[in-house]
Order: C-alpha cells, then sequence, then structure tokens
C-alpha cells in the first residue's frame, strides 16, 4: 500500500516501540530527500523509502522468487531497485536506537573541525550537520541522517579494543545528541559492533538497506 504516513513518522513510532502491522505488508512513502532512499524491514512488514512508480515496486516484488515476509530485502529485489535507480549499496544494516541521557558525557573528548578528516570527510557523505569528536583510542562522530534523524558511529585504534571503549563512547553520543532518540546501524556479521551498542543500550529496530545516490 501507498501511504500519506512520512519515514520519519514511522521511525519515531518505532522509537517509541509501535510497529507497523505484523501482516507480510509493504508500506510504500516517499523519499525524505534527494540522497536518502532504500527499504527498512519490520516483523513481518516492510517499508520502501523511495520516489518509484509504486505499480513497478509492486510488480517487482511479486515476482521475487522468496518468502513474501522477506521480499523487500530479498537480494534478487534489492538488485532490481540498484539497476531501476541507478544507486548502489553496501549492505543491509542492523538499524538500532537509544534515547538520549541527561548530563555531562562520560568521556573526555576533543572536537575535529578539520573537513578534510577522513572520518570528517566520510561522514559528510552520508549525514548534515556532521560533528566529529576524539578520545583518547577512539572517534565519535555525529550527524543528521535518513530522515534528519541523529545518528552515530564510532571508530576505535585497533590497540584500544576490548577495554569496554567502544560502549563508553556509544553511551557518550547518547548524551551529546540534542534530540530525544538517536540511532544507530550496525552491520549484523559485525557482532563485535553489535555488542558494543547493545552495552551502551541501544536496541533493535529492524533491518535497512539504504540506496546509495554517485
Amino acid at each position: 500500500m501507498t501511504v500519506d504516513q512520512t519515514l520519519g513518522d514511522i521511525l519515531a513510532a518505532a522509537a517509541d516501540g509501535r510497529f507497523p502491522p505484523v501482516d507480510g505488508g509493504t508500506t510504500l512513502v516517499a523519499q525524505p530527500g534527494p540522497r536518502d532512499a532504500g527499504v527498512l524491514a519490520f516483523t513481518a512488514h516492510s517499508v520502501i523509502f523511495l520516489d518509484e512508480d509504486p505499480d513497478w515496486l509492486r510488480a517487482t516484488l511479486a515476482a521475487t522468487d522468496a518468502d513474501p515476509l522477506g521480499a523487500a530485502m530479498n537480494p534478487a529485489f534489492l538488485a532490481a531497485l540498484m539497476a531501476r535507480t541507478g544507486r548502489s549499496m553496501n549492505c543491509v544494516d542492523l538499524l538500532t536506537c537509544a534515547p538520549a541521557l541527561p548530563g555531562e558525557p562520560p568521556l573526555a573528548l576533543r572536537e575535529i573541525e578539520d573537513p578534510a578528516h577522513p572520518r570528517v570527510a566520510r561522514a559528510l557523505k552520508f549525514r548534515d550537520d556532521v560533528r566529529v569528536w576524539a578520545a583518547d583510542g577512539g572517534v565519535l562522530v555525529l550527524g543528521r541522517g535518513v530522515a534528519g534523524r541523529w545518528e552515530a558511529a564510532i571508530e576505535l585504534d585497533e590497540s584500544a579494543r576490548g577495554q569496554g571503549l567502544g560502549a563508553q563512547l556509544a553511551i557518550t553520543a547518547r548524551h551529546l545528541v540534542p534530540d530525544g532518540v538517536i540511532w544507530a546501524q550496525q552491520s549484523p556479521g559485525n557482532a563485535r559492533s553489535v555488542r558494543t551498542f547493545q552495552a551502551a543500550g541501544f536496541r533493535p529496530v529492524g533491518a535497512e538497506a539504504l540506496l546509495l545516490a554517485h
């Protein structure tokens, strides 16, 4: 079906624990902006946010030889989306979120304002209002991503792994976000990253496949 509800509405509801119906259906919504397009998968329900012909999307989904409950995340369907739009994809991520926390962050941070810094330059490809901080052994990135949501990403030096710094950085992100909810994506195969964000209070919401414009 196609609805007037925005992707931002759907994300806000999911962050509050209110998910789409568990009916095997697919909801089509408009892209929140030129950059952001893709597919969200919740429990037995998918959301496609893409400015594309709804009839083509439904016909392509129906032609996918896959379980209807997961057809929108089937590789054949995602490949068809990329071919149709000329966009690319990195991977299907686990989408998580956590409420903001009050008070000062637990880590001492140094803000990196150099736009040529590799972490800053990379973040600007995917997010707006990007800010990057360094801590001893790691980096924290905040920015507004899909549908304007605040997103966090962290990166650790190899020598700093296994000491709890990743979880501390993720918790710090919850103190720095100016809105009520912060989001983070992890590759499901990166179990270390998944565990890090879960230890910091981030909870799974669904899966997300972003279609990247060139």
